[in-house]
């Protein structure tokens, strides 16, 4: 490559520059969303131009031709793998949430309550039993036990509602 043909390729991709740039801008950070990598992927796009220019290639059309460049490169970007550290994340705004304090919580809660049906009277015991330890359904209760469904449920609620006392005492 002649050094008249340096200076022609320079004054070639410095007027693309000019005339191209902000267009080129536009369209990066449209498909990237980050004003900083587009402002990159545009002067990568420049950069491989020029490289093919240095090179001795030809263009026709100059802005089709980064256009074609650019697209390229976002492609690539987009197929990179992204690897987030937790750092980054958080400051950004991510706060990653613990939930193991209320199942633990639900699990105390639980077994309390299961020692609190040892004080509720028998009649109540037994179906809060059933129906909340061994998981058994209101007509599979009223089978073991011969009694309605409608009585269960009864039973069911006054049980709650002691148990609820118990759990929860009133405050004098």
């Amino acid at each position: 490559m002649t050094p008249k043909d340096i200076l022609k390729n320079k004054a070639l991709l410095t007027t693309a520059h000019d005339d191209f740039n902000k267009g080129l801008n536009a369209r990066a950070f449209f498909k990237v969303g980050n004003h900083q990598t587009g402002q990159d992927l545009v002067q990568d796009t420049f950069v491989k131009t020029w490289t093919y220019l240095a090179k001795g290639g030809k263009i026709d059309i100059m802005k089709a031709f980064l256009y074609h460049v650019l697209n390229n490169l976002i492609i690539d970007q987009y197929r990179k793998h992204k690897t987030l550290s937790l750092d980054t994340m958080m400051e950004k705004g991510f706060e990653p949430k613990i939930q193991e304090t209320s199942k633990i919580f639900n699990v105390l809660d639980g077994k309390a309550a299961l020692l609190l049906i040892q004080r509720i009277p028998e009649k109540y015991r037994k179906v809060m039993r059933m129906r909340y330890v061994q998981d058994l359904s209101l007509k599979e209760i009223s089978l073991i036990t011969g009694q309605t469904k409608n009585a269960i449920a009864v039973q069911l609620h006054r049980g709650l509602e002691k148990l609820k006392l118990l759990y929860n005492p009133p405050s004098l």
